[in-house]
């Protein structure tokens, strides 16, 4: 949600601004949904025993149309569609976990949904964060200082030499 929307009214009534845990979490799911499929797979797998959960949603793919603006401040356009996989879970111990994740990965929006629900338990979050969020939020950390160093590599500095007095 954009930060200046959050005190406009709607005609469903006012829109609560963003709390902290709200930030929080979204945070946490921008770096589970920009994982790869096989290390959020990794993660879990080694984090134990889970809680059971039921579908309230099965891991389902569609499409989303991305829109733009150019040069962030001019009038939005129709960029094209994405593909997009949602999922939505209520683990036993009550959370109910959501996810939205680029691309046809359903085990990814299953697992993603899941860390959702696991984050939301109070008893488990810390757990969540070492265990699961820390290294995928490492991984994505060494990721974009390689892309930055590949960059780097290729740029080229320009300058102009002033020839002597004619």
């Amino acid at each position: 949600m954009d930060p200046q929307m959050s005190d406009v009214s709607s005609s469903h009534g006012s829109v609560p601004p963003d709390t902290t845990e709200t930030l929080c979490r979204k945070s946490v799911m921008a770096i589970v949904a920009s994982a790869s499929p096989e290390d959020l797979d990794r993660l879990l797998g080694a984090f134990g025993e889970l809680p059971s959960h039921e579908m309230i949603r099965s891991p389902e793919t569609g499409l989303v149309m991305v829109r733009g603006r150019m040069g962030g401040t001019g009038s939005p356009f129709n960029l094209g569609e994405m593909t997009v996989t949602r999922c939505v879970v209520r683990l036993e111990t009550g959370e109910t976990g959501s996810s939205y994740i680029m691309g046809r990965h359903k085990r990814q929006a299953l697992n993603a949904a899941i860390v959702d629900g696991l984050w939301q338990n109070d008893t488990l979050r810390q757990r969540v964060e070492c265990e699961v969020i820390g290294p995928l939020q490492e991984q994505r950390r060494q990721h974009q200082d390689e892309i930055a160093a590949e960059t780097a590599a290729t740029r080229v500095d320009f300058f102009t030499m002033v020839r002597g007095d004619d």
